[in-house]
């Protein structure tokens, strides 16, 4: 029969791996929450990360609405990416690279998103 103190600690049983495509998913719909507003024919943001041990060095690719402040939507993406990550997964982030791979016009009739230099 097994008492308490033969148990082994929580600590010592094992490790929990999460996976790199995991770890992207976050990422990926972080930039998607921080983006002000996705251009109608725009893809969505997509993440790729590697991770080793508990650092997660994540890139995002995204496109945005034209014009925009993008280095406003870029650091808003940064700040969001490193949140979740960091909660979600528990792992440290000291790199989000933000490619933004193209800019789509706004509409006829539309007002420019983030040009007010908020």
């Amino acid at each position: 029969m097994t008492t308490v103190t033969d148990r082994v600690a929580a600590a010592e049983r094992g490790e929990t791996r999460i996976a790199d495509r995991v770890v992207a998913k976050i990422a990926a719909q972080a930039a998607k929450e921080a983006v002000d507003e996705r251009p109608k024919a725009g893809a969505a943001p997509r993440a790729t990360v590697t991770v080793h041990r508990d650092t997660a060095r994540v890139r995002v690719s995204l496109e945005l609405g034209y014009p925009c402040d993008i280095g406003r939507q870029c650091r808003a993406v940064r700040r969001r990416v490193t949140e979740r990550v960091e909660a979600l997964a528990g792992m440290e982030v000291p790199e989000v690279a933000v490619q933004v791979e193209r800019l789509h016009p706004a509409e006829a009739g539309s007002a420019p998103r983030g040009a007010s230099g908020e």
